[in-house]
């Protein structure tokens, strides 16, 4: 069992729980109590793939692009720099949906892509599969809410990158619950206890659900990347590299020999000379990684025991509740959180971000520093690139989504 960084007893135990059930376990530097499973771990299982490991939000990850762009395109003078980042960052906001709907202006989502005629579909109970899929192409290239966003970066030689967080929307998380509910003996749709299911990839439920999660899997990568790229021809740019993966999954991988069954749930697969986008906060600076390729010997065998993962961002050390506080259906404040509007808004003013959307759950207050998170990662990663915030968009405040893992 392999643990980077410092964790709570709570988040220790969940970890010791799942790896009574699979064959090896890690957990890296940003993690924090799941459902059953801690956020940052990876368990392996020999043909067996954990429901609730993989999570209610399937395949959440990250998509960054890097344009032919720099922040020279925004003109020298400052005032409208500004300017010119504000009326951006207002585009975006009414181009792109956040939240549970379709509310954007654009209506060019690729709604008719391949992954709709999929066999795959066939998999879902025959009640639910017209719905569902109609559902699906309703909100595919929709970010949805919580930490799920679409940023604009500089790097450190000021050139321009689009980076997007989000999942497979309504249509993972009705994936994984209804076979969390089957899985326990119940009726699909039929809600049940966050508990383990671990299916069998050789039996008919197991089959299925390995079809449908990479379905969900496909159904992400398609949204991310219509986001990433309509926020690129926002900007103005030509897109020349793509870094793209998932933190939210499950992969047949060989390790040590061993044909396993691989889950990272907010873990980022980082094998030797593999790229990877992590996010830091919403006043906080991102990066672009890759896993090392080195000659060491003890860091080879600290990224075997790792099964070659890494964090997915710099991890909650505050409840979304302890920070924003409670309050009725009328917007009555019951209890106040420990994250004030003056103390979110004075960070991101500091940090020079232009932000639109974005709870109190959500402030930089609530997560830990990004650098420290991947110094605990050890020599496992290498940063490529540091992306510099300049504009951060979510969903508003209290917006509420229930597909968010």
């Amino acid at each position: 069992m392999l643990i980077f960084g410092q964790h709570e007893e709570n988040t220790l135990r969940q970890l010791e729980q799942v790896a009574a059930r699979a064959r090896r376990v890690a957990l890296m530097a940003d993690g924090h109590v799941g459902y059953v499973m801690p956020i940052g771990g990876v368990a392996a299982y020999p043909s067996q793939v954990s429901v609730v490991g993989v999570g209610f939000d399937i395949a959440c990850g990250n998509a960054a692009i890097r344009t032919d762009l720099t922040t020279a395109g925004f003109g020298s003078n400052p005032g409208k720099v500004s300017k010119a980042l504000h009326e951006l960052a207002d585009e975006i906001a009414s181009v792109v949906s956040f939240g549970v709907g379709r509310k954007n202006q654009a209506d060019d989502a690729p709604t008719d892509h391949p992954l709709f005629e999929d066999p795959a579909w066939d998999a879902l109970p025959a009640p639910v599969r017209h719905g569902l899929r109609e559902k699906a192409r309703a909100q595919l290239g929709t970010v949805g809410s919580g930490n799920h966003y679409v940023d604009v970066f500089a790097d450190e030689s000021d050139g321009i990158w689009v980076g997007v967080h989000f999942g497979s929307r309504g249509f993972g998380h009705a994936v994984a619950s209804g076979f969390v509910a089957v899985g326990q003996g119940a009726t699909w749709g039929v809600r049940v206890p966050e508990r383990e299911v671990l299916l069998d990839l050789g039996s008919e439920m197991g089959h299925d659900y390995w079809s449908l999660m990479n379905l969900a899997g496909r159904y992400a990568y398609a949204g991310r990347e219509w986001v990433a790229r309509k926020v690129v021809s926002l900007v103005g740019g030509t897109e020349l590299e793509l870094v793209h993966n998932h933190h939210n999954f499950a992969w047949k991988e060989i390790h040590d020999g061993e044909e396993l069954v691989v889950v990272r749930k907010g873990a980022t697969p980082a094998f030797p000379g593999q790229a990877g986008f992590i996010g830091g906060s919403m006043g906080d600076d991102a990066v672009i990684v890759r896993g090392a390729t080195t000659d060491d010997a003890d860091t080879l065998a600290t990224q075997r025991a790792a099964m070659f993962s890494t964090v997915h961002g710099a991890g909650r050390v505050m409840s979304r509740t302890r920070a924003a506080g409670k309050r009725n259906r009328r917007g009555k404040v019951l209890s106040p959180g420990m994250v004030s509007p003056e103390m979110m808004a004075r960070w991101v003013k500091e940090k020079g971000v232009v932000l639109r959307g974005g709870g109190l759950d959500e402030s930089p207050h609530v997560y830990r520093r990004l650098p420290s998170v991947l110094a605990a990662q050890r020599d496992t990663i290498e940063v490529i690139h540091t992306l510099r915030p300049l504009i951060v968009v979510m969903a508003g405040e209290g917006e509420f989504d229930p597909y968010q893992d």
